[in-house]
């Protein structure tokens, strides 16, 4: 299971992302990201950067509510050189946008709505979407598993695993503890993303460190490998 590290809080990304990263640089985090909202275009690029020099893999996740908002923070996505996109569900226009570049996107399955980002849809439709996503070149989903409105949260990650196949997936959002980590690997995740709940200190009580708080989801980790 990858751990992506998410310097995001309340779906935006954190104004102190710069110095956050500076911190927990050295503890061996292999997947970093943030969200397109929270800080200006400059900060993301640089931050693109320095992600990049840790020898970590750089995400943006677009959480965005408008089809414009998306797209632009596609183009930005693509102009800072991030490694990977995460979200929104405009996938012709990204393909298209990032056709020339070595970015992946990887878009909401279901049907996302608000912000904070909920998501509706049954482990029908989202199987359908992982299905329509992976045909159009896509290689993975980004799954809003545990933000679900209408469904159990495992049985989307299930879902989107059959229709997916081999492709690669993520679950975003709330994921909060190590036994909802286990859960995600034991219906076939990829990957998870973490934001909230390490800067909120609520993931590993007892000490709300964000170094510490990282260093015990790296543990669960690798016990599951």
């Amino acid at each position: 299971m990858d751990f992506i590290f998410m310097l995001t809080q309340h779906d935006k990304t954190v104004p102190n992302c710069l110095e956050v990263l500076d911190n927990i640089g050295h503890i061996g985090i292999s997947h970093i990201g943030f969200k397109d909202l929270g800080v200006d275009t400059d900060t993301l690029s640089t931050l693109t950067k320095r992600i990049k020099n840790t020898g970590a893999m750089s995400y943006m996740e677009v959480v965005s509510t408008t089809r414009k908002g998306v797209q632009t923070s596609i183009q930005t996505a693509s102009k800072i050189g991030v490694d990977r996109v995460l979200g929104g569900q405009e996938i012709e226009f990204a393909m298209e946008v990032l056709k020339t570049t070595n970015v992946g996107y990887y878009p909401f399955p279901g049907r996302p709505t608000g912000h904070p980002t909920q998501l509706e849809g049954s482990p029908v439709d989202v199987k359908k979407d992982c299905i329509r996503i992976r045909a159009a070149g896509c290689p993975g989903v980004d799954l809003l598993a545990y933000r679900a409105t209408q469904s159990d949260p495992l049985e989307l990650v299930r879902a989107a695993r059959a229709g997916l196949d081999t492709g690669y997936l993520i679950v975003a959002g709330s994921v909060d503890s190590p036994a909802r980590i286990r859960e995600l690997a034991e219906a076939g995740a990829d990957a998870f993303t973490i934001g909230s709940a390490v800067f909120e200190g609520t993931f590993a009580p007892g000490n709300s460190s964000i170094v510490h708080q990282c260093q015990q989801i790296l543990a669960v980790c690798e016990q599951l490998a």
